[in-house]
């Protein structure tokens, strides 16, 4: 399955998220980010919402655009986020401020060598934030992607691709 495919599973509700797909797959090397960060973002995305059907569609996409390396670090950063933006968000949202000067104490090793590039990692994480909903997160990653010098354009498709994955699980669950 590829996202051609996919789009076909969305219903008439669905159609400018299937513009939207098309837009974002199509354009890839004018998104403002490279290979491995679009479909590493994407990839993390889709393992984060566990649709099989569209991680299917996703993995098909990025087959043979990128390597093992990528698919590897967008588990990681999907799995990471599921803790970090639970966590991180009680922290934020927790009108009782001594939780947020208390150690997490929650292990994350892998975030030191996720396998790809730091700013790649981030972008990754940064998506899976958004689409967890963990401003505390969002705030933190972003900074570190200014910071490695990433682009305004970058960081928004990296948003986009959060919304339009969503929708389309969305589209497709109701179709």
């Amino acid at each position: 399955m590829t996202i051609a495919d996919y789009k076909q599973l969305l219903g008439d509700h669905g159609k400018d998220t299937k513009l939207n797909l098309s837009n974002l797959f199509g354009n890839v090397d004018s998104s403002g980010l490279t290979a491995d960060q679009f479909y590493g973002t994407a990839l993390s995305l889709v393992y984060a919402m566990d649709d099989k059907e569209l991680i299917a569609a996703v993995e098909a996409e990025a087959e043979g655009k990128v390597e093992a390396n990528v698919f590897a670090a967008a588990k990681i950063a999907a799995t990471l986020m599921a803790m970090n933006n639970i966590y991180y968000r009680f922290v934020h949202l927790c009108s009782d401020k001594q939780f947020a000067k208390m150690p997490a104490g929650l292990r994350m090793n892998a975030m030191a060598n996720p396998g790809v590039e730091k700013a790649d990692f981030e972008l990754f994480s940064l998506a899976v934030s958004a689409l967890n909903g963990c401003g505390m997160c969002i705030d933190s990653h972003v900074g570190v992607l200014v910071k490695h010098g990433v682009s305004a354009q970058a960081i928004q498709t990296s948003i986009k691709l959060a919304a339009v994955l969503n929708a389309a699980r969305t589209a497709r669950s109701i179709a």
